[in-house]
């Protein structure tokens, strides 16, 4: 029996459209409230092209040195870090993202305040929280993150826009919903003792966004769904031996 035709990825955008729509259709909620953030890491200039293309405006990438290498390549953008931000790659996340999803220290926070500062560059700033408390993520507990509330407040500096979240994999996507709720419910009481806004909630990926819209995601991180199986080890990003850029190597 012949193999099955591999959809195109204007089929395959088109199809998680549908879905984001009939999640928030559901949920009761305005599709135009929840943005597909396209997570292009491991996929060459030329694929992202094709998304962009396509009507995508808005592309997460999960290294700081591969959105470097790769951004100057692809037509006009918006570019997320969805990743962790490690410290010493601060200044060159700063030239590029609009958005930081993964912050995850108070340390960083205030080295971030001070970059942002002496550049004058800030990004809307999501803190990520480790919702299940996994030893092996990423993130502040959701104990810990009223002192990185307290700490930007003091700063003064950095723009907190809401919360990040990747839940344990699982493939059932209804194992998720507890982990998505709590995020939303967390969002609610700091909003509530701060008395700030925090209208963004990045969470839900290939496996579980329709989930996450159904319980307030405003940011959707999808990439297998969209692009196919990741396609790791086809190029990297090399530091230029004379300057701080980055480059493709094949």
């Amino acid at each position: 029996m012949p193999a099955e035709p591999e959809t195109s990825f204007v089929d395959r955008h088109a199809e998680i459209e549908r879905r984001i729509s009939e999640a928030c259709a559901r949920a009761g909620r305005d599709r135009a409230s929840v943005q597909l953030v396209a997570v292009t890491k491991t996929w060459p200039p030329e694929v992202v092209n094709e998304a962009i293309a396509d009507g995508l405006r808005v592309l997460g990438e999960n290294r700081v040195q591969e959105a470097l290498a790769k951004a100057p390549m692809c037509s006009s953008a918006e570019w997320h870090l969805i990743g962790p931000l490690q410290r010493n790659k601060i200044r060159h996340a700063l030239t590029l993202f609009s958005v930081l999803h993964g912050i995850d220290s108070v340390p960083l926070l205030h080295d971030l305040a001070r970059i942002s500062d002496e550049t004058g560059l800030r990004p809307d700033i999501l803190l990520e929280v480790n919702v299940a408390n996994e030893a092996t993520k990423h993130g502040f507990t959701a104990e810990a993150v009223p002192d990185a509330i307290r700490a930007i407040l003091e700063d003064g500096v950095l723009r907190v826009v809401g919360l990040m979240t990747v839940p344990p994999w699982t493939l059932e996507p209804e194992t998720s919903r507890p982990h998505f709720r709590a995020l939303r419910e967390l969002r609610h009481q700091l909003e509530q003792d701060f008395s700030i806004a925090l209208p963004e909630l990045s969470m839900g990926m290939s496996a579980d966004f329709e989930v996450a819209i159904e319980e307030g995601a405003t940011y959707v991180r999808i990439g297998s769904a969209l692009f196919g199986a990741r396609n790791a080890g086809a190029w990297k990003p090399v530091r230029s031996p004379d300057s701080d850029s980055y480059y493709l190597q094949v």
